[in-house]
């Protein structure tokens, strides 16, 4: 009965404090989106060398990850002229540090683990931006264009009328991802009450030195959303699973989720497809790594 009680505590005490930063923040980051033209983003995008893939990385960062909405955006820069490295940088930020997993990181894992998480992904995101563009991803992009206008959505001058709309976008938000959410919490907090620790320590703890490629490696078909992952991934950790294995186990989920891989491959060819894998699954493995150095 006692396990019974901390189970259901664990699953309403961690839905509430989502739900309320969930809101909060989304409801910030829209704001602020509404006081960025995009014509400026992609002018800044089309900035020479790294700036370019620096730029790319951070709108994929304020850029809560969804296909439906990232697909088009990486559409409409490649319409732009933009080069094909800093909508990589985008394309591999935006699922892994959009404000919705930054925020479930800070209220489950801390500031620290949150900083040190962002640093190593934003670099990730850079770096092989550059490398893939070096590499010739620009011959990799399918012949595609958007079909019709892309409609301007009309924001409105007062800025409680700002306020008003970014928040309805952001309740818009998270009823679309509540249902995951919760299937994330609930079977985190079964994690919590009922999973054995001594099992956790056998195959994920600090002493398995493959527990990190693995746990990246099963992210992918354990992920539906990050909303699901991250709840799991912190259960495990306090059932003794390594915080590397954790990180890598979010960042293989989130970053490598077959839907969205799907959705990629109707712009980009197959080979790029499986780079753009293969470089989530290498920020996966070295950011576990790291972290378990650091911490």
């Amino acid at each position: 009965m006692n396990t019974l009680t901390s189970t259901i505590k664990y699953f309403f005490l961690i839905t509430a404090e989502l739900t309320v930063l969930f809101l909060g923040i989304s409801t910030i980051v829209a704001l602020i989106l509404m006081y960025i033209p995009q014509e400026k983003v992609k002018n800044w995008m089309s900035g020479k060398g790294v700036w370019g893939n620096f730029i790319g990385t951070f709108i994929g960062a304020l850029t809560p990850f969804c296909a439906c909405s990232t697909i088009p955006l990486a559409l409409g820069f490649l319409e732009a002229g933009i080069t094909i490295g800093p909508i990589m940088s985008f394309i591999i930020s935006s699922p892994l540090l959009n404000p919705i997993i930054l925020i479930m990181l800070v209220v489950l894992m801390g500031w620290q683990t949150t900083i040190i998480y962002f640093v190593v992904v934003f670099a990730g995101a850079v770096v092989f931006g550059i490398i893939l563009e070096k590499t010739g991803a620009a011959k990799l992009v399918k012949n595609v264009r958007i079909v019709g206008d892309v409609p301007n959505e009309e924001i409105p001058l007062a800025f409680l009328s700002k306020l008003r709309v970014s928040f309805i976008k952001a309740w818009g938000d998270f009823r679309a991802i509540l249902i995951y959410l919760l299937i994330g919490v609930g079977i985190g907090a079964v994690i919590y009450g009922y999973l054995p620790q001594d099992l956790v320590l056998k195959f994920a703890g600090p002493n398995n030195p493959f527990a990190i490629p693995i746990a990246a490696l099963i992210g992918v078909p354990l992920y539906i959303r990050a909303e699901t992952a991250i709840p799991i991934g912190v259960a495990l950790m306090q059932k003794g699973m390594s915080v590397g294995a954790v990180i890598a186990l979010i960042i293989g989920g989130a970053g490598m989720a077959i839907p969205e891989m799907s959705m990629l491959a109707s712009i980009f060819k197959t080979k790029l497809v499986a780079a753009i894998i293969g470089v989530i699954f290498i920020t996966a493995v070295a950011g576990g790594y790291i972290f378990n150095m650091i911490l």
